[in-house]
């Protein structure tokens, strides 16, 4: 997931709710699997990137392809309710999912 700072702007997280964090668009299906055209959500960056360390694009678009479905996972609950603590300012390190690290 590249984003170049002119896809980035200040607003309102739609997953953590957090507000004056830099989002990016985040294509709820992902593009590489016919999401081009489909539904998007503005994310905040260090939710974007966990979603993507976490999932494959087949797991993203199968069962985890709206904003209900991912507040409902676990793995992504768990990060929310930490993220939701830290300042808007914080970009965490993100990991690659040991799962995904095939």
């Amino acid at each position: 997931m590249a984003t170049s700072k002119e896809e980035r702007r200040i607003g309102r997280c739609e997953l953590c709710g957090r507000d004056d964090v830099y989002t990016t668009v985040h294509h709820l299906t992902p593009k590489e699997m016919g999401g081009t055209f489909e539904p998007t959500a503005n994310l905040c960056i260090p939710y974007h990137k966990q979603i993507h360390a976490l999932y494959t694009n087949d797991e993203l678009a199968v069962r985890l392809n709206t904003i209900p479905d991912l507040r409902q996972d676990e793995k992504i609950n768990k990060f929310m309710k930490w993220i939701r603590k830290q300042p808007s300012s914080r970009l965490p390190r993100t990991r690659k999912s040991n799962s995904r690290k095939v």
